[in-house]
């Protein structure tokens, strides 16, 4: 399909509203976004396509949508603003700051194990109640009683949408307000960023529903597709669909604060917040960690040839993703995302994109309304980051 697209380019980053273009008419887009800063000015602010379908709605330069486990890199830098002042400290048992969960297995749990993927709960055996994803307290109790699908910090698997409540509870016992609030007033709020873990009543930027991913029969599955489908009681078939009938579209969903898939954002709202993060902690007056915490903040913490959950190499920084390439495994273009060597952020399912690179001083982000098929990204987001650092490294 043809779309319009809107938004500004500066001259060396031109390149990139055409791939965006061909995204449009070669690679399926319905309605998206595309953000590029570097050294904190703004190259490329682009949007286009249909919010809507149902309604051939345009989408806006105020759209925004849901960026899953984009939301994951917003709940991670709660954490580590709270590891930065002290109050939260990485390697200090759970227990400490939220003294319920350490039983069933998971006693020995420290916070690092948290933001990376280990600690063992990356699943709900027992059916998730209706509409349990939109009670913070029911998740939290649930996470309690739930037994270690492992020894904790002895391996990794992705934590789908648990991530967002086991960070999000240390930051709420930690901080004294939830999540969503203390997102918006450390981070969201002083940046001027449209992004929100629970939106409130009175934000009226046009949402973009979301729409899933047409399977191609034709597509070679990966191994996390072939279990998801044929072992209703894995890891991967109990983390993606025991959610408790969790609709992404729902108005009620929206308010919600899951923060490990449930925010709202476009890719101006993703790049607010990753400015800092490329440009040494700090932007625009406004202090997010300092450059020892930040440099914390891009290294690898864990790294593994089989995931537990994704059935992939994985690698990972206290609760971001670093770079991704696993194109030789079978299936591995659906769990891919290949960023820079020092790059750090997160993907969202059906392959939305936010990510810091302070080699690059690069804050960059893409957002969209049709699913791709995998986890990771598809070849809509990567082409936009491939022209970006090959405009970069020029």
């Amino acid at each position: 399909m043809t779309a319009n697209i809107d938004g500004t380019t500066s001259a060396k980053f031109e390149s990139i509203k055409d791939e965006f273009a061909r995204n449009f008419s070669e690679r399926g887009e319905v309605g998206a976004s595309v953000c590029v800063s570097v050294n904190g000015e703004t190259v490329v602010d682009l949007w286009g396509g249909v919010a809507d379908p149902a309604t051939d709605t345009p989408w806006e330069r105020d759209t925004i949508s849901i960026v899953f486990s984009c939301t994951k890199a917003a709940t991670a830098l709660c954490a580590h603003i709270l590891v930065d002042r002290g109050l939260l400290k990485l390697h200090a048992p759970v227990s400490d700051y939220w003294p319920e969960f350490a039983k069933n297995g998971k006693e020995s749990t420290t916070v690092q194990m948290m933001l990376n993927h280990e600690s063992a709960v990356p699943a709900f055996r027992e059916p998730i109640r209706p509409g349990g994803f939109l009670d913070w307290d029911y998740m939290i109790k649930r996470l309690e009683d739930e037994e270690a699908f492992w020894e904790p910090g002895t391996r990794n698997g992705y934590q789908m949408v648990n991530f967002g409540w086991t960070v999000g509870e240390l930051v709420r016992r930690v901080s004294g307000k939830s999540l969503g609030q203390f997102f918006h007033d450390e981070v969201a709020g002083p940046l001027g960023a449209d992004f929100w873990i629970g939106l409130p009543e009175d934000v009226t930027n046009p949402i973009a529903p979301i729409t899933p991913a047409t399977p191609d029969a034709s597509a070679m599955l990966s191994p996390f597709t072939k279990r998801l489908f044929t072992e209703p009681s894995s890891i991967q078939a109990l983390s993606f669909l025991n959610n408790g009938g969790w609709n992404q579209n729902d108005p009620e969903a929206h308010k919600a604060e899951i923060g490990g898939a449930g925010g709202l954002s476009n890719a101006r709202g993703q790049v607010a917040m990753y400015e800092p993060l490329a440009l040494g902690g700090s932007h625009k007056g406004v202090t997010l960690v300092s450059p020892e915490r930040l440099a914390h903040m891009a290294q690898v913490s864990t790294a593994t040839q089989v995931d537990a959950t994704l059935l992939a190499p994985t690698r990972f920084a206290s609760g971001f993703m670093k770079s991704m390439d696993n194109r030789a495994y079978p299936g591995g273009d659906q769990m891919s995302a290949v960023i820079g060597d020092a790059a750090f952020g997160h993907v969202g399912a059906g392959g939305s994109i936010g990510f810091a690179d302070p080699e690059y001083g690069l804050a960059f982000s893409y957002t969209m309304n049709q699913m791709g098929m995998g986890l990771l990204l598809n070849d809509r987001g990567q082409s936009l980051i491939d022209e970006t650092y090959r405009l970069l490294r020029a």
